[in-house]
C-alpha cells in the first residue's frame, strides 16, 4: 500500500511540513507527495492512506479570496496557485480503502486565535467516507509568511512515523 500526501501550500512553510509527514512514512510504506495543484482528485487503488495538509486562513481551509490576499503578500511566486485544499476535497472522490489524516500550519500567536485548516480538511474527509487514522494535527509559523517556527519540521516527521506506525498496526504491513 501507499501513502499519498496532498498539500496546499503559499510560502512554502506547508509544503516543508508535508515532505517531512512523508519522510516520517518513508519506512513503512512508499510515499508520494503532490502539490494540490497537480493532486488527482480520485485515490488509486493502491493508496491505502491520505494525507491532506493546508494552511490556516481566516479560521480554516483558504477561499480564493484569501488566496489572493496571501499572493498580495508573497514576496514570490505562491507554491499552490491554481487551486486550494478545499476545492480537492470537495471533489475528492470517495474510497474507502483508504484511511486519512490532516495538518495544517497557523500562526503562533496569538495562540488563542481560533480555527485550523486541519480540522476543516479532517470534517470534508469524513464527510466524503474516509476514515480517520489520528487527530488534525497543526504546526506553527511565525507571522503570515513564515517561517515554521522552531522545531516544526522535526515535530513534522515524528508525526508522520506515528502514522506510519499505527498504519502499519492496522493494515499489517510494513516496507
Amino acid at each position: 500500500m501507499k501513502a499519498l500526501v496532498v498539500f496546499e501550500s503559499m510560502f512554502g512553510n506547508t509544503e516543508a511540513v508535508a515532505r517531512e509527514v512523508a519522510t516520517g512514512l518513508a519506512p513503512y510504506c512508499t510515499v508520494e507527495v503532490r502539490n494540490v495543484d497537480d493532486a488527482d482528485p480520485v485515490v488509486a487503488d493502491d493508496v491505502g492512506l491520505v494525507v491532506a495538509g493546508g494552511p490556516t486562513h481566516a479560521f480554516g481551509l483558504s477561499r480564493p479570496r484569501t488566496r489572493k490576499a496571501a499572493a498580495d503578500q508573497a514576496v514570490g511566486p505562491l507554491v499552490s496557485r491554481r487551486t486550494g485544499l478545499r476545492e480537492w476535497l470537495t471533489g475528492l472522490a470517495p474510497a474507502p480503502h483508504a484511511l486519512s489524516a490532516t495538518f495544517g500550519t497557523r500562526t503562533a500567536t496569538p495562540r488563542w486565535l481560533p480555527g485550523s485548516a486541519a480540522r476543516g480538511a479532517a470534517k470534508r474527509l469524513r464527510a466524503r467516507g474516509y476514515r480517520m487514522l489520528a487527530e488534525p494535527e497543526n504546526f506553527t509559523v511565525h507571522g503570515t509568511p513564515g517561517p515554521l517556527t522552531a522545531g516544526e519540521l522535526e515535530r513534522a516527521r515524528r508525526w508522520g512515523e506515528r502514522l506510519g506506525v499505527v498504519w502499519a498496526a492496522q493494515v499489517g504491513t510494513r516496507r
